[in-house]
């Protein structure tokens, strides 16, 4: 699946609010230009693709058959 089919199977099935989805759908598009930016760039790029992962925390606790 590339990013493409990702964003129009988030915007089917309305998971647009779901972060950690949107975080999957960043790191392919990512994937999808690492032959094209430097890997610096790349390193840079996941880095903070991280970082917002690592944010997100454990927000779900509680909410999990609502929000899986």
């Amino acid at each position: 699946m590339n990013s493409r089919e990702l964003a129009q199977y988030l915007e089917a099935t309305n998971s647009i609010a779901k972060p950690w989805l949107l975080v999957q759908l960043r790191l392919k598009k990512l994937q999808e230009r690492q032959a094209l930016i430097s890997p610096d760039t790349y390193a840079e790029e996941l880095q903070d693709i991280y970082q917002d992962l690592m944010n997100l925390g454990e927000w779900w606790r509680g909410m999990e058959d609502e929000v899986f």
